[in-house]
């Protein structure tokens, strides 16, 4: 017989039930195998003395068992396995293993997609420094507004009808403060049949290039620009064409040369500051951009991640101010402003575009958090969320000169690099004669953990050696800790 007395184990500390406990080891073993089909079960009595439990506790178990169909009662014979059940081949029985663990390979095919690179872990091991790619500092996040704000939100009966389903476009108070925001704030002229509130930017641009790109449809990047932009644009089956990028941005010069020699259906760019130089897209190239979008008539996926952290002067208004023609898909969010988490941004185009926007989003997400969107739809009206901008803005300049200060009195012998004009970020070239795996690996020795997958920054295979070393998540002396890291991880490099 099954040695159910070394093999059920029941925690008396759990909240489940101690005869729910027993139900689902005994359905785990018939699912296993090891419990066949009219395989006798022991008597409630005896059963009851081997695990040390009340003999009420097993007849409610068997009871549970018998109401879902596992278990049959034949009368003057005993307690049995349901002899209807399929026969599952038995698997090998271990008796040093309570519970069975659950399988890390598929029993079945599946698309894998080799391209797609695996999630890492953002959590950063106590008394670990992680230096990202240009986030904002989530510590700095405005916790007491979002959450009396949220209460306020979610206490008011009307707001009630906001936990049902919703516009698939996103909360309409949320679009319609967002016509205003941004048309204020960015110069659009859009109303609210324009707005789509998305999760993020990286939604956006996954949306964006499943409605414009198909197998052998081409869209033109710049030849280093954001990696998982580069990941999702391949992965909706678009072919990727680079553009040389410089000092003033996007080269729309050979852009132009490259569409009168292929058909070219969207373009990518980040126009404020370019991912991942920081370097800004020069007027006389915006315009020169919008002209050869309306002549070769492709789309312009603009990606303005950062708008609001500029340093020096007002932000240049997007491309998407300029707009005239309906060829400009414009895309932002409020992660960078507020904090990661806060998944919420925005997709802007012509009507037509978001209507179609719409039904896709409708079979993968449906619709989006609505009493978050309300929260902030809120917080924009107020001016809370304008005046953490401009809160943030002069803690990160701070940051900014700090860390670029550092850099240049400690490290100018092995790093070049220009101070961003704007961003989260310094886009640092190392010189030639060293490695960043060398350098990444002589950090985490020192409790500093910078991003591995370096390499991701060289799209096009040139070998600039450059990265981005974000400052904004980092206090100040934190930004201290780094420098005197790389300073010393450099220093035993150079000398090995």
């Amino acid at each position: 017989m099954f040695p159910f007395k070394s093999n059920i184990v029941l925690d008396r500390t759990s909240n489940r039930n101690l005869y729910l406990q027993l139900c689902d080891q005994i359905i785990g073993f018939i699912k296993s195998g090891k419990l066949l089909p009219s395989t006798k079960l022991p008597g409630s009595r005896r059963l009851s003395e081997d695990l040390k439990i009340h003999r009420k506790t097993v007849i409610a178990a068997y009871d549970e068992l018998l109401s879902q169909g596992w278990i049959e009662t034949l009368p003057a014979r005993g307690t049995f396995v349901n002899s209807i059940l399929p026969i599952i081949k038995p698997q090998h029985f271990d008796p040093n293993t309570a519970q069975a663990t659950k399988e890390k390979k598929s029993g079945f095919s599946f698309i894998q997609r080799p391209n797609l690179t695996p999630d890492l872990n953002d959590y950063s091991e106590t008394g670990i420094i992680k230096v990202n790619d240009g986030s904002p500092d989530h510590r700095l996040a405005p916790i007491e507004e979002i959450s009396r704000v949220y209460r306020n939100v979610i206490k008011k009966t009307y707001h009630r009808k906001l936990l049902t389903y919703g516009p698939v476009s996103g909360n309409l108070e949320l679009r319609k403060i967002l016509v205003n925001y941004l048309n204020q704030t960015r110069g659009l002229r859009i109303d609210v049949d324009n707005v789509f509130i998305t999760r993020g930017s990286q939604m956006g641009i996954y949306i964006a290039s499943q409605l414009l790109l198909s197998s052998k449809n081409h869209i033109a990047v710049g030849n280093s620009n954001y990696m998982t932009a580069d990941t999702t644009f391949v992965d909706a089956g678009g072919i990727i064409e680079r553009v040389p990028v410089d000092k003033y941005g996007l080269n729309t010069v050979a852009l132009e040369g490259l569409c009168k020699t292929k058909k070219i259906t969207a373009v990518f760019v980040t126009s404020h500051h370019h991912h991942p130089t920081t370097v800004t897209l020069s007027a006389e190239r915006r315009m020169h951009l919008l002209q050869l979008a309306q002549q070769f008539r492709f789309a312009i996926i603009e990606d303005d991640y950062d708008y609001d952290f500029h340093y020096g002067n007002a932000p240049i208004l997007p491309l998407a101010s300029n707009d005239y023609n309906g060829n400009v898909i414009y895309i932002g969010s409020f992660t960078k402003i507020i904090a990661p988490a806060m998944r919420i941004g925005y997709l802007i185009a012509p009507k037509d575009f978001i209507d179609e926007a719409s039904k896709l989003r409708k079979i993968i997400d449906r619709q989006g958090d609505s009493l978050l969107e309300q929260t902030l739809a809120h917080m924009i009206k107020t001016g809370d969320v304008q005046r953490h901008c401009q809160k943030v803005l002069k803690i990160y300049k701070t940051r900014r000169d700090l860390f670029c200060t550092l850099l240049k009195e400690k490290l100018d012998a092995y790093f070049d690099f220009e101070i961003p004009k704007g961003g989260m970020a310094v886009w640092i070239r190392l010189n030639k004669k060293y490695n960043w795996d060398d350098v990444v690996i002589q950090c985490k020795k020192q409790s500093v953990e910078l991003n591995p997958e370096w390499k991701r920054y060289d799209n096009d295979c040139s070998g600039h050696n450059g990265i981005r070393l974000g400052f904004a998540s980092l206090n100040e002396s934190e930004i201290k800790r780094v420098i005197d890291c790389l300073e010393k991880a450099l220093k035993m490099i150079s000398t090995s």
